[in-house]
């Protein structure tokens, strides 16, 4: 069981830089690093430390539940947070259903995209932090509530219908998280004992939070925080006008 403490460091004096910054080390995480790598050899795909503030990893799809087990067993990482799952593709429809101030930047890749008719994911890819190689990325989170210390955990999943293995056997807490991934992400858990849908109708088609499923809704309808919103009165036009009257 790992639990150790986290190394006193000091900063340099503001304005003083050394020629050579070395990176504080940071035991506890690192020790978390090298458990996993112990055990699940080239499992382990990739991970990153911020020394005194987190850790993530990264690991293959094949050892996802492994490596909760180990976290679990060998890590004392009793406490489950959270699962999910992320969508790195750019949206094929750019930032319109974002506000006024993302329209008017033209800063994202995927308006780009859709304004010259690209096809869907035809942009590169841009991930998180422990990298990731595929469209679709599973991440939980556990704690060791005793040591203070946590870690995110990622897998890439393969394919357009991504599968993998349910982490209900390691982590209970994870089956409405696993439920959630499945009904909007279309992530299926192989071993999840009532994969069925919690706030959509059985019936629905389609996974609301891939980034290539249109959300129509917002385009009948503008969505708060896309549209101009009119100043209240007392506002800056009107204190421009009393200031002008006041002026003559």
């Amino acid at each position: 069981m790992i639990r150790l403490s986290s190394p006193d460091t000091e900063s340099a004096p503001e304005g003083e830089v050394d020629e050579a910054v070395e990176v504080p080390a940071d035991e506890q995480r690192d020790a978390l690093v090298a458990e996993l790598a112990e055990a699940l050899g080239g499992g382990l795909v990739e991970s990153h430390v911020e020394p005194g503030v987190d850790v993530w990893v990264r690991v293959t799809a094949d050892s996802w539940v492994e490596a909760g087990r180990v976290l679990r067993d060998r890590c004392a990482m009793r406490y489950f947070s959270f699962l999910s799952a992320v969508d790195w593709m750019p949206s094929p429809y750019g930032r319109d259903m974002d506000a006024q101030v993302d329209l008017s930047s033209g800063a994202s890749a995927g308006s780009d995209a859709a304004a010259d008719g690209a096809a869907v994911g035809t942009a590169t890819l841009e991930t998180g932090v422990a990298g990731g190689a595929t469209r679709f990325q599973l991440l939980a989170r556990v704690h060791d509530p005793v040591g203070h210390v946590g870690i995110t955990v990622k897998a890439d999943l393969i394919g357009d219908a991504p599968e993998a293995d349910s982490w209900t056997g390691v982590y209970p807490g994870a089956n409405w998280h696993e439920r959630e991934a499945w009904e909007m992400f279309g992530i299926s858990f192989r071993g999840h004992p009532n994969q069925v849908h919690i706030y959509l109708p059985s019936h629905f088609e389609g996974n609301p939070l891939r980034k290539d499923y249109p959300l129509l809704a917002r385009r009948v309808k503008p969505w708060p925080g896309i549209v101009d919103v009119e100043l209240m009165p007392g506002g800056d036009e009107d204190d421009a006008a009393e200031d002008g009257e006041d002026a003559s």
